[in-house]
């Protein structure tokens, strides 16, 4: 069998505002303040930053709570920022 590479394809803007319409508005919230969390904590490496990274940890558990209720593959892990 031949199978052929799968391109990605890009989503208009209307389908993705459709789709994001479906998700509660304190979930998008919760999603963008994760990825800024996940960016924050892989500047904050050393010793000098292991209190700044402690507080972006415990945020990111909050926010991750609040993800992994409506979805747990939504959950966000440390330095998972893209």
């Amino acid at each position: 069998m031949i199978t052929l590479p799968l391109t990605p394809v890009p989503i208009p803007d209307a389908v993705a505002a459709l789709i994001g319409g479906q998700i509660p508005e304190h979930v998008l919230d919760a999603e963008t303040e994760a990825m800024t969390l996940a960016y924050n904590i892989e500047l904050c490496r050393g010793d000098r930053y292991r209190e700044a990274r402690e507080y972006c940890l415990a945020d990111l558990a909050r926010v991750n709570k609040v993800l992994g209720a409506y979805n747990p593959n939504f959950i966000v892990a440390p330095g998972g920022a893209a």
